[in-house]
């Protein structure tokens, strides 16, 4: 399936890479509105120039109020070509439980794991294993040990990964504050496949990619055949501005309710703080001011990242190398500051 928006959607000033790389895409590209000032092109020309000298970056989308004004693969796959986003996947994840809560399938993020998927706690785990919330793992605050940085190879190369995450130490108890941890997530897939008899894959194209009219593929699967909570899923940069789109207008698509507002407002409450970047977290997303606005975003390893302004009516995609990290103070600082310097001034009011 092409992640191809409608080409009245479509705005810009086409230079000859833009172009051939949207005609690439199989993208249509307009003339730039009528409406449009020199401010917003010359904006708009500042943000690509910025964009361009980051050796890092692959594709840049931007929209605003639903419409796309810049959609650029500056190196790498087009823009409808789906990447591995990395953990943008938490977010996805974050979002198919409050469909899950919506439908009723799940009673809320009260509901311990264990309440959810008992057959899937080891017998011998430690009782506060019990004690764990669908809140606490969407919030990456369940206490054990992390299964991310140095401990993510040993995680992965285990014979069940449900179990291994489950049979770390306790550094913390649970609710206690972020232990950023892919193994959180992972334990949150599982849940919604016991809880509804399907696959996360299932769930995704089901409750995401069907309403949005993007495609999702196959992704990395446990030992036990539960797809990968939190990692290696993949999407394209304009399937990701869609779902940004989504939460930026509360949870409709197309005039179709995909979420609710509820789950929209709790996940874009802070409930902890990430000890790396300082910003907040709430279910599944980082929370932060920038350009005057404030900002919820995902974020994935080397820089893949979507950024959602509801003040300034933006949502942004950035597709990165997934080889090289982006460290706060590194490359995803630099995608905040073209965010709050370029983005957000060029384009908020015009």
């Amino acid at each position: 399936m092409t992640d191809r928006p409608p080409a009245s959607s479509l705005a810009g000033t086409p230079d000859r890479r833009t172009l051939l790389g949207a005609l690439a895409a199989g993208c249509a590209v307009a003339a730039f509105r009528p409406g449009a000032g020199r401010a917003q092109r010359a904006g708009l020309d500042t943000v690509r120039r910025r964009a361009r000298g980051f050796d890092q970056m692959r594709a840049l989308v931007v929209a605003r109020d639903g419409e796309i004004l810049l959609a650029e693969a500056f190196r790498g796959p087009p823009v409808d070509r789906p990447v591995n986003v990395k953990s943008v996947s938490k977010t996805i994840v974050a979002s198919l439980v409050g469909a899950a809560i919506d439908r009723g399938v799940l009673d809320g993020v009260d509901s311990t794991f264990a309440a959810v998927a008992p057959s899937l706690v080891p017998p011998d785990a430690d009782p506060r294993v019990r004690r764990i919330t669908i809140a606490d793992l969407l919030t990456m605050q369940a206490g054990l040990e992390r299964t991310s940085g140095p401990n993510y190879g040993r995680w992965v190369q285990s014979s069940n990964w449900v179990a291994h995450a489950l049979s770390r130490p306790f550094v913390a108890e649970p609710g206690d504050g972020m232990l950023y941890s892919t193994g959180s997530y992972h334990l949150l897939g599982a849940a919604l496949a016991r809880a509804t008899g399907r696959s996360l894959l299932d769930l995704a194209r089901d409750w995401l990619g069907g309403p949005l009219g993007i495609g999702i593929a196959p992704w990395t699967r446990d030992p036990q055949g539960f797809y990968m909570g939190g990692n290696n899923m993949a999407l394209s940069p304009l399937a990701m501005v869609r779902f940004g789109e989504t939460w930026r207008a509360g949870g409709v698509w197309n005039g179709a309710r995909v979420l609710s507002r509820d789950w929209i407002e709790a996940s874009w409450t802070p409930r902890t703080t990430s000890v790396f970047s300082g910003d907040d977290y709430g279910y599944g997303w980082f929370l932060t001011r920038a350009g005057g606005h404030d900002v919820a975003y995902a974020r994935g390893y080397g820089g893949q990242m979507i950024y959602v302004v509801p003040g300034a009516g933006l949502t942004v995609a950035v597709t990165s190398d997934s080889t090289q990290s982006a460290r706060s103070e590194g490359y995803a600082g630099d995608l905040k500051a073209m965010l709050a310097e370029d983005i957000i001034p060029a384009l908020a009011a015009a």
